[in-house]
């Protein structure tokens, strides 16, 4: 994929500044460094090795002529004999030469007494200065850290939108993003406006204000903006909706018009705020009315993006996956004029994207990039990209050189059901009913002629699950009809009937597949109007309080109604599980069949589901269907 190009004035390497402070912090410690050393060794290191004695054994020696030298060292007495060796003892420090008798002038010995002038002096400066030099190295930060404050408090309302430079040597292009072709186009105009204005000012024609981006997560849509910049050779600010606001007051407003001003010192260019839901949601829903901070910023973006300021060749574009909660004037014509659906990349689009991410991935001559992309529907450009990075790890973890077709599929199972919990064991009855609850999905659906063709049968336990069944659709559907609905909820409640067909009863692993299928049903009686209760769509619509807080929502039928509805989904689960019972009861050695060859296997493939229906079976089973559809 494709990188942002480098932030301006990003130099390839800066040596640090050196910091003229850091020089007195270090002298300060070198300066007490020496003055603890003179402090513990007034007299320096001395490596001779002195044996300590009584003092009275020093001053009869000292008589008997035994010594060369005496020194009177502060409390101690040290002699040195002729051989070099060396005595201590320790004296009265008030005693003298005089005192302990050493002025003997029959004596030869050489006496004589230290001078402490020098500890003395580095005592005094270490009693003296050393605290008024920490005492001033202490202001010294203390200064410099409120000065960082102070900056830090008038940048506080300062933007925090990331620049990128229109210099920058790698820069993503349309060429960089895969299918989206429909998207793309609808920005073509906007990159030629921005590299030509004056071929459109001429005929009257004003300047997008701004481009919505509405899109699943996911689909592309932060790549696509970036690629409009980098198509348009402009600056390009980049900043999150949340990075607006904080809890102090005004702090967003106060970034926005900042944002905005750097925005047209620079213009054209290009502001791409994302999740601009996180700013933009309706007003009059916060618990603080109009004095939220929130909606204070967003009143700052509308007033910028229509204001009294007309000229200002600074386009906005904007990226959010919750249309829905955006307030109106910030959709309205004049400031997002524009709204780009992105959708999710059909079998087509999927193709190109696994051509862009397999430019630095070695692949196997034997994988099939048109298989892969059949595989994964409903897979966004971010879900393609982990499938394809998931199957190079897990190539790279076996020692291989190439990415095989079965990293691939590994892959497509992990990402789509979930990893194998090869932890966790099944005992043997536990296996049992889930091979036959498994089996249930699948042959019911294999019967009905609206369910997708089962691709693999396991009993392998992915994610939360024990057992998994899958369905691949041959074509992308846009479409659904009564009959295919109906047709997959029997499909979903196959287990729960397989189990109480060959148990006698039923497990908690079919929670599950019945909530999937009553959601169903109540989606086709709430939503589609596909029930006896005619085409009407039962919806909810938000309620407020005196504070015009959103506190939640309330239905707009009535509670007679309500009651309706819920017997109508009722009854479409319980036709849908009679009819499951009947397919499942007229092919019950089937299922008992397959259950027990995917008992062996734990796992079955397309083709080896598909062999058990033989030709002379497959006519049963067309006969079967229109019976079952029925």
């Amino acid at each position: 994929m494709a990188q942002l190009p480098k932030p301006v004035g990003s130099p390839k390497f800066k040596p640090p500044k050196r910091n003229g402070s850091n020089l007195i912090y270090v002298i300060i410690f070198f300066l007490a460094l020496g003055l603890l050393y003179q402090f513990l060794y007034p007299n320096g290191f001395d490596n001779t090795e002195e044996t300590e004695i009584p003092i009275s054994t020093l001053l009869e020696e000292y008589q008997d002529e035994s010594y060369k030298t005496i020194t009177l060292d502060n409390s101690r007495v040290v002699a040195e004999t002729e051989k070099g060796e060396t005595f201590f003892a320790y004296r009265d420090i008030n005693d003298g030469i005089d005192e302990l008798g050493l002025d003997n002038p029959d004596v030869p010995t050489e006496v004589s007494i230290r001078s402490n002038e020098q500890a003395a002096f580095w005592m005094g400066l270490l009693s003296n200065w050393l605290p008024v030099i920490l005492f001033l190295a202490l202001i010294i930060f203390m200064v410099k850290q409120l000065g960082k404050g102070a900056s830090n408090a008038f940048s506080f309302g300062k933007s925090q939108a990331r620049v990128y430079s229109k210099d920058g040597k790698k820069k993503t292009t349309f060429a960089d993003v895969a299918g989206m072709d429909e998207s793309k186009e609808d920005l073509v105009e906007v990159v030629d406006f921005l590299k030509h204005p004056k071929k459109y000012t001429k005929m009257g024609a004003k300047i997008p204000r701004g481009v919505l981006l509405v899109g699943n997560p996911g689909t592309g849509k932060t790549l696509l903006a970036r690629a409009v910049a980098g198509e348009a050779d402009v600056p390009f600010f980049s900043i999150s909706g949340s990075e607006f606001v904080e809890m102090f007051v005004g702090v967003g407003a106060s970034r926005v018009r900042d944002l905005f001003q750097k925005a047209k010192n620079n213009a054209p260019c290009i502001i791409f705020i994302d999740e601009i839901d996180a700013v933009g949601r309706q007003r009059g829903f916060g618990m603080g009315g109009g004095h939220d901070e929130r909606e204070q910023t967003l009143n700052q973006i509308l007033t910028e993006m229509d204001g009294f300021e007309n000229d200002t060749n600074v386009i906005v574009i904007a990226a959010t996956n919750r249309p829905d909660v955006l307030d109106a004037a910030l959709m309205r014509p004049g400031r997002f004029d524009r709204r780009v659906i992105i959708d999710m990349p059909n079998i087509k689009e999927r193709l190109e994207i696994l051509k862009v991410h397999i430019r630095n991935k070695t692949l196997s001559k034997t994988v099939d990039l048109e298989k892969i992309a059949r595989k994964t529907p409903g897979f966004s450009g971010a879900d393609l990209e982990n499938l394809l990075n998931e199957a190079a790890i897990l190539a790279a973890k076996n020692d291989r050189k190439e990415i095989e077709p079965s990293d691939i599929d590994n892959s497509i199972e992990k990402v789509g059901l979930g990893p194998e919990k090869k932890s966790r064991r099944l005992s043997e009855e536990e296996k049992e009913i889930t091979a036959y609850h498994e089996v249930g999905h699948a042959l019911v659906g294999k019967l009905l002629p609206g369910c997708d063709p089962v691709e693999k049968i396991s009993i392998i336990p992915r994610g939360m699950a024990l057992g998994v069944t899958w369905f691949l659709p041959e074509e992308e559907k846009h479409l659904t009809s009564v009959s295919k609905f109906k047709d997959r909820m029997c499909s979903l409640i196959g287990g729960h009937a397989a189990e109480q067909l060959i148990f006698g009863e039923v497990t908690t692993g079919a929670s599950s597949d019945l909530k999937r299928a009553t959601d169903i049903a109540r989606r086709m009686v709430k939503d589609f109007g596909m029930s006896e209760l005619g085409p009407v769509i039962f919806g909810e619509q938000p309620s407020s309080s005196f504070m015009g807080t959103d506190i939640g929502s309330k239905a707009n039928y009535s509670p007679q109604v309500a009651y309706e509805i819920d017997q109508m989904v009722s009854k479409l689960v319980h036709e849908a599980q009679t009819r499951t019972v009947k397919i499942l009861k007229d092919n019950k050695d089937l299922l008992t069949k397959i259950s027990k060859e995917l008992l062996k296997k734990e796992v079955l493939s397309k083709e080896e589901f598909d062999a058990f229906f033989d030709p002379a079976s497959s006519k049963k089973t067309d006969s079967k269907k229109k019976v079952a559809s029925k």
